[in-house]
C-alpha cells in the first residue's frame, strides 16, 4: 500500500537535524512520495534544497513554490521573478501555498487578494496546478478563482476545514481537496465526517501538514507532539472509516489521484 503525502512542512525549524529519520518512518509507514510545501521565498528554496540533497529514490521528494497568505505583505518588485524562476525547476511541481487566510489576517485583505492573483497568472501561464490556502474566505477565493479556473490545469484547497456550502462550491469549480489530521480532532472536526463521502475519487488527497495538525486519534502519541508523513496512515484510517471504504482502496485512488495532479512518477513499487 503506498500514500502520498501532498502537504508536509519539512523546511519547518522543528525538523532541523531530523530530515533522513523523519524520511526513513515515513517510508516504513507505505509514504513513499512527499510534496514539500512552500509558503515564502526562502522557505520554497529551502524545501527545493531538502528534495535535492535528501531524495534517495526510496521516497521521492518533490515540492511547490510560493507566497502563504500570511506572508503576503512581503510580496515586492522582485517576489514575482524570484517565484517564476523557483516555478521552472523539475522538483516544483505546482504554485502555492497561496491563497486567502481571512481568519488571522496577518496581511492586509486587500494584499493577500493581490498576491493570490499574482500566483494564479503565474500558475496559469505556466500550465501548473496550484496548492491553495483558505481560512474563513471561501466566497471571495471562488470569486477571485473564477475569472482564472478556465486558464487553470488543477487546484487543491489544502486542509479543507470547511463547510458543505464551500465543499461543494469548490467541487463545483472542479478543485481537489486536501485532507488532513483535522478530520482526526474531536474538538473541532467532527463536522467533516459526514461530508468527505461526498468527495469524488478523483479529486481528494491526503497530506499531513507536518509538524502540524498531529492526528488527536492516533495512539500511541509521539512525546515530542509534533506531526509527520508517517502518522498519514492515521488520517487514512480515519477517512476510510467515514467513506466507508476499505483503507486500501482509498490509499490507492489517492495515491493515483495525487500522482495525476501533481505528475509525480509512478514508483513501480
Amino acid at each position: 500500500m503506498q500514500l502520498i503525502d501532498i502537504g508536509v512542512n519539512l523546511s519547518h525549524e522543528s525538523f532541523a537535524q531530523r530530515h533522513r529519520e523523519i524520511l526513513q518512518r515515513a517510508e516504513a509507514a507505505g509514504v513513499c512520495q512527499l510534496v514539500l510545501t512552500g509558503t515564502d521565498i526562502p522557505g520554497s528554496e529551502q524545501s527545493l534544497a531538502l528534495c535535492e540533497s535528501l531524495d534517495d529514490r526510496a521516497t521521492q521528494l518533490f515540492c511547490t513554490a510560493g507566497i502563504h497568505p500570511h506572508s503576503a505583505s512581503a510580496w515586492n518588485s522582485d517576489t514575482a521573478g524570484q517565484l517564476r524562476g523557483l516555478l521552472q525547476h523539475p522538483r516544483v511541481r505546482a504554485v502555492g501555498e497561496c491563497g486567502l487566510d481571512f481568519n488571522r489576517d496577518f496581511s492586509p485583505r486587500p494584499q493577500q487578494e493581490k498576491v493570490l492573483q499574482e500566483h494564479l497568472a503565474l500558475a496559469a501561464e505556466l500550465g501548473m496546478p496550484v496548492f491553495l490556502h483558505e481560512r474563513e474566505a471561501s466566497e471571495r477565493l471562488l470569486d477571485i478563482l473564477k475569472d482564472f479556473r478556465d486558464h487553470l490545469s488543477a487546484a487543491v484547497v489544502h486542509c479543507f476545514t470547511g463547510e458543505r456550502k464551500a465543499l461543494f462550491s469548490y467541487l463545483d469549480q472542479d478543485l481537489h481537496i486536501g485532507i488532513t489530521g483535522w478530520i482526526c480532532d474531536e474538538r473541532r472536526g467532527t463536522h467533516l465526517h459526514p461530508l468527505v463521502k461526498d468527495i469524488p475519487r478523483g479529486r481528494l488527497m491526503l497530506e499531513s501538514d507536518a509538524p502540524y495538525l498531529l492526528p488527536r486519534s492516533l495512539r500511541p502519541k509521539p512525546k515530542s507532539g509534533r506531526n509527520e508523513p508517517a502518522y498519514l496512515t492515521e488520517v487514512l484510517r480515519t477517512l476510510a472509516l467515514h467513506r466507508q471504504e476499505s483503507e486500501a482502496d482509498l490509499a490507492a485512488h489517492t495515491t493515483a489521484c495525487a500522482r495525476a495532479f501533481f505528475g509525480l512518477p509512478d514508483t513501480g513499487q
